[in-house]
């Protein structure tokens, strides 16, 4: 995938031109590379060759030096964009981040801002944890996909990112479930409640929906509530037909809608 990235990024550099004009780059001296003076032309060739030899990390440092060293040159915005997909290819999603990010500050109207949009989020994307841990990664992919979509629709980088916002929103109302669930089996049916009623509410294309409506049939039968059961099962049954999940809730109205009902009578 990495390396299909790459091949799409080097056709699309040559496609915006980024060569025709000489921006103002600010530049960030490098930690790590003693400062050499070399001629633009040189230090440029010598970034591109570790990139294309997979030394990312090397590559990302002698573009920064292209900028620090030939801040006017018509190589500097190149060199600029090239450090900040070098930096995602070495994973170093944070620097990679915020190279892009001032590309797009420093630049707003290059043809290639939309890829520098698309490595922010992918930055975030493949920064994703899984749901058992916080999730502020997840919507900062959420929002910088959804800006690039935005901004850019007709884009293939915007296409992609549609796709992976899919992903995302699946993956939050997946943490929703499960604290849903952990309130669910604790006996706390209200707190229970109110998080598949949002991921019923927020994420109504994700996979978690015929879940959500099962489970909070089981919350609403928990609290005395078997018209509300009802009433979710019967969204369940009609727009999930086939799932488990129905099968599930259809029991529980078969077994305990009766008894609360009776109950509370």
């Amino acid at each position: 995938m990495r390396m299909t990235l790459y091949r799409s990024f080097v056709t699309g550099l040559s496609l915006a031109g980024l060569m025709v004009t000489a921006g103002c780059a600010s530049t960030k001296a490098s930690k790590d590379l003693p400062y050499v003076a070399r001629d633009v032309g040189t230090l440029y060739s010598a970034a591109k060759d570790k990139l294309d030899r997979g030394q990312y990390e090397i590559a990302a440092k002698l573009f920064d030096e292209v900028e620090r060293q030939h801040p006017f040159s018509v190589w500097a915005r190149r060199a600029q964009l090239m450090g900040a997909f070098s930096y995602y290819m070495n994973r170093d999603y944070t620097q990679s981040i915020q190279s892009a990010q001032r590309f797009i500050a420093e630049h707003p109207g290059s043809p290639s801002a939309p890829y520098a949009y698309y490595l922010v989020g992918l930055s975030y994307y493949e920064q994703i944890a899984d749901v058992d841990r916080d999730q502020k990664i997840t919507e900062q992919a959420k929002a910088a996909l959804g800006e690039l979509a935005r901004r850019y629709p007709q884009t293939r980088y915007a296409a992609d990112a549609r796709l992976k916002l899919d992903l995302v929103e699946d993956h939050l109302a997946g943490k929703e479930m499960e604290v849903g669930r952990f309130y669910e089996q604790r006996g706390n049916w209200l707190a229970a409640t109110e998080r598949f009623q949002l991921v019923i509410d927020k994420y109504q294309t994700t996979t978690h929906v015929p879940e959500a409506l099962m489970r909070l049939t089981e919350t609403y039968l928990a609290m005395g509530l078997p018209e509300e059961a009802k009433k979710t099962a019967a969204v369940l049954g009609a727009n999930y037909p086939g799932s488990k999940w129905y099968e599930r809730a259809y029991t529980l109205m078969e077994d305990k809608a009766p008894a609360v009902a009776a109950a509370g009578a």
